[in-house]
């Protein structure tokens, strides 16, 4: 970044001379050192998974959250900034209650990541705000299926099929292309996040983490809900052992 140091950095409101809002630039870079995120549609729903450091031993288990509900047919996991991503949420949970008092339904998902989008761009047009710390993966459901966006922090919002964040967010995208999404069930769909997740952490260089899941499915009677502790648990350890297996069976061929 050559305009580093020349005042060009100084506001999120001021352009340098190649174009560049070094703001939204450094935002960005407080998502990519943060833990991994990877969601997925499936067959039949849609799927969440967050890799969520810990930063102390004494950390009480699923503190400091990382994904949240917006309104039943809706949930919301970031990677950045903790206390961006909860103020995100809580603006998120506002946009669905407001919708639902004057339409008397959901808001459908396009709306929704629309108007969190443009909040999240208004924090980039102001010299005495900053950009949202985070970039997060939207999950709802409307009456035309389920939908996953990505908002990053410059407020731009794109709908995908599977998206990753956090600084493994190419290697993830690069995982989630290799599964038939078409055939996957959402039960499945856990064990193939969770294994995602395990995949892109390095323990000898990043903290241990917990991880937290989501997802949108029949068996959530099509609501956002939160993955119980003994499932992921349980899918957890079976990613685990899938991958040692991998690594057991390319050591085998070496030999």
């Amino acid at each position: 970044m050559g305009s580093i140091g020349t005042g060009y950095d100084l506001y999120c409101s001021t352009y340098s001379p190649d174009g560049r809002i070094f703001q939204v630039e450094y935002a960005q870079k407080a998502v990519e050192n943060s833990g991994n995120v990877v969601a997925f549609k499936t067959k039949d729903g849609i799927v969440m998974a967050v890799e969520k450091y810990v930063t102390s031993k004494m950390l009480v288990e699923g503190t400091n959250r990382r994904i949240f509900s917006l309104d039943d047919h809706a949930g919301i996991a970031f990677s950045g900034i903790a206390a961006d991503g909860r103020a995100l949420a809580n603006r998120g949970r506002e946009e669905c209650n407001n919708y639902k008092g004057v339409y008397g339904e959901n808001i459908p998902s396009k709306h929704l990541s629309d108007r969190i989008a443009n909040y999240m761009h208004v924090f980039t047009q102001y010299w005495h705000a900053r950009p949202f710390g985070i970039s997060c993966l939207l999950a709802s459901v409307d009456k035309s299926g389920v939908h996953l966006h990505s908002i990053d922090p410059s407020g731009q919002c794109y709908e995908f099929v599977g998206m990753g964040a956090g600084k493994g967010r190419q290697a993830a995208k690069t995982e989630i292309e290799k599964l038939d999404l078409a055939n996957l069930s959402s039960r499945d769909g856990l064990f193939h996040a969770a294994k995602i997740i395990e995949t892109l952490h390095d323990d000898a260089k990043d903290k241990p983490y917990e991880l937290e899941m989501s997802w949108i499915c029949p068996e959530t009677e099509m609501k956002h809900k939160l993955v119980s502790r003994e499932l992921v648990k349980e899918v957890r350890e079976a990613a685990k052992r899938a991958i040692e297996a991998e690594e057991d069976e390319d050591e085998d061929e070496d030999e």
